[in-house]
């Protein structure tokens, strides 16, 4: 278990009394949307049978980590209410947490959702908005010893795409992500229990993406692990002039550059074909170490 003496290459995510490792490679983080509307997969999965059916395929495939969300966070997308995330959300986290080896990950804003996704088994919390949403979000993920995900977004999702703006956008983004690390410290979550995110895509423009892929290494120096989603987002699009559906190669090379700069969980749609892109990196990261 890391300590604070350790930080700066931490080997494990504590996450309600497991360690999950991080020195053996990246760790793969299956996508599950269980919403209408959500930019990629919205629909697919709204039945709770094709959604656990669709979470056990990617753990088959690899997934070290099940990530499942309730409310999309695409750009230009309306809030969900409480009841209603629960409703969507809290039977398929239930079945996938009974059925899958792997921890699950859940992605909300909202501490009452956060609580009875934990209740149901879940063992992390993806906190898009890094506990700025709902004030008792870091307090429910102390109480139970849950892992934390903090990342970093510019406006809302309803307003992110509108105008982003920054002077130095790694800078800006590593200064917000050690301040919402101290936050989240001051209510009770450990260190060991906090993986940081970048947040591409989210209140970015494509230069801004493509600037944090680039620097992603200074992220290093906050002392944890960094999680990066990048899967089939708008900027490979911009890149690539393509649709969602036509993104998978454009995202296996950004996958791989952010491995090489230093993540250490991805968080990715398409799971079995990521997997060799990750053992890829990961071996060619392994020859540069000797």
């Amino acid at each position: 278990m890391p300590t604070s003496n350790t930080a700066q290459s931490p080997e494990a995510l504590r996450a309600r009394g497991r360690a999950i490792p991080l020195d053996a490679g990246p760790l793969l983080m299956g996508i599950l949307n269980v919403t209408p509307d959500s930019f990629s997969d919205g629909g697919l999965y709204l039945d709770p049978e094709a959604a656990v059916a669709h979470a056990m395929a990617m753990v088959e495939q690899g997934a070290d980590l099940i990530d499942i969300g309730a409310e999309s966070s695409r750009p230009g997308s309306d809030p969900v209410g409480e009841e209603e995330e629960i409703r969507r959300l809290i039977p398929v986290v239930s079945e996938v947490c009974r059925r899958a080896s792997v921890p699950v990950s859940v992605d909300t804003t909202k501490a009452g959702v956060a609580r009875r996704a934990l209740d149901a088994g879940a063992a992390i919390i993806n906190d898009i908005s890094a506990l700025r949403s709902d004030p008792r979000m870091g307090q429910v993920v102390a109480e139970a010893g849950a892992g934390l995900v903090l990342m970093h977004m510019q406006g809302t999702p309803k307003t992110m795409h509108l105008a982003p703006s920054y002077r130095d956008v790694v800078a800006e983004v590593r200064q917000f992500l050690a301040e919402r690390m101290r936050a989240a410290q001051d209510v009770g979550v450990c260190q060991e229990q906090i993986l940081l995110d970048p947040g591409i895509g989210f209140g970015k423009n494509l230069e801004h993406n493509l600037s944090l892929l680039e620097g992603l290494e200074s992220f290093a120096s906050l002392g944890r692990p960094i999680l990066v989603g990048v899967s089939r987002k708008a900027f490979i699009g911009q890149v690539l002039d393509r649709p969602i559906g036509e993104r998978l190669m454009g995202t296996a090379a950004a996958v791989a550059i952010a491995i090489l700069g230093g993540a250490r969980v991805l968080r990715v749609h398409d799971v079995a074909q990521m997997r060799d892109v990750v053992k890829v990196a990961h071996a060619f990261m392994r020859r540069r170490a000797q």
